[in-house]
């Protein structure tokens, strides 16, 4: 690791473990982690500095996934506090008949100056830090942005926290996309940053995850229930 001193985030393997899909160990605690629905300008990068909310389509996605959720019967419901996860959430909450828990260290990637500008001209520049994090420099970052460390600094203990606070329960998370990307890459056995761009993190994709152990595990990847055919990706296996 370039960073030396976080073991977090380490691979401890080759493979991922993924058992049967609605499997749930006696007493593990399930977390369904999902990205917020398609924004209103989804053409552009929105980092923690652009708190964009949900564009017509964001809005029917969250209505669907959170139809499906209420399936689920989760026990606790947390969300980012950028407004974009919170108008996904609000579905989730209705439906589920939960409240919601605002989580604020689970925003949004500092970007700096590239939060707001359209994708095809700023690529280059999160390119290359998506590049230089596989790599291992997980440390770098352009001027004004987190890098992988930093993120992973703020994001894993927040998640860890609100994880132990529904020990035995379902809990559904719903974050942002470099968010669960780190989240993924820094807690999935057989994972680590190397796997950045290994689990497509598409909008209210749901991503099981158990712990009765200490440690986490995937049941299913990048499952997508905006249409009635469920999309189980699990690149590279």
């Amino acid at each position: 690791m370039a960073d030396g001193s976080d073991p977090v985030g380490g691979r401890q393997g080759t493979m991922i473990r993924v058992m049967a899909s609605g499997s749930k160990a006696l007493g593990a605690t399930r977390v369904l982690l999902l990205r917020h629905a398609e924004t209103s300008a989804p053409a552009c990068f929105h980092g923690a500095e652009s708190d964009v909310g949900l564009g017509e389509r964001g809005h029917r996605q969250a209505e669907a996934v959170a139809r499906h959720l209420a399936n689920q019967r989760p026990g606790a419901l947390y969300s980012s506090g950028m407004r974009r996860a919170i108008e996904t959430a609000r579905p989730i909450a209705r439906a589920c008949g939960l409240q919601m828990q605002i989580v604020p260290d689970l925003y949004e990637r500092r970007m700096g100056s590239l939060s707001g500008r359209p994708r095809d001209e700023g690529w280059a520049i999160y390119d290359e830090a998506r590049r230089r994090w596989i790599s291992g420099d997980l440390d770098h970052t352009h001027p004004g942005g987190e890098s992988y460390a930093d993120i992973r600094r703020r994001v894993v203990p927040a998640f860890l926290q609100l994880a132990e606070q529904s020990p035995g329960q379902t809990a559904v998370v719903v974050a942002h996309g470099v968010v669960i990307r780190v989240l993924l890459t820094s807690l999935i056995e057989g994972f680590g940053p190397a796997d950045f761009d290994r689990i497509a993190i598409e909008f209210v994709a749901l991503n099981e995850l158990q712990s009765d152990d200490g440690r986490w595990r995937a049941t299913s990847l990048d499952v997508r229930v905006e249409s009635p055919l469920f999309t189980f990706v699990f690149p590279g296996i």
